[in-house]
């Protein structure tokens, strides 16, 4: 089962907002300061959730195919024989 790309994205850049945030806030920032570095930082972290998902769902597809194709092989050599 393929992973949900864009929820999976969203949560982690929704976490990663709040983060940059407190630190931000940690570092005594400004309010603007800091919710304009959140912002990028949870864009950017979202373009490279996306990706890396969509790789983890190309790799779990290829071995799915995969897996299914060397059954229908061993069923294939089973009658055969």
């Amino acid at each position: 089962m393929p992973l949900h790309v864009k929820s999976i994205s969203i949560r982690v850049a929704v976490i990663c907002f709040f983060c940059i945030a407190l630190i931000g806030w940690l570092s005594s920032l400004s309010p603007f300061t800091c919710c304009k570095r959140a912002i990028a930082g949870a864009a950017f972290i979202y373009i490279i959730t996306t990706c890396a998902v969509k790789i983890i769902n190309s790799i779990l597809i290829n071995a799915m195919v995969k897996n299914q194709l060397d059954q229908q092989k061993e069923i294939t050599s089973d009658s055969g024989d």
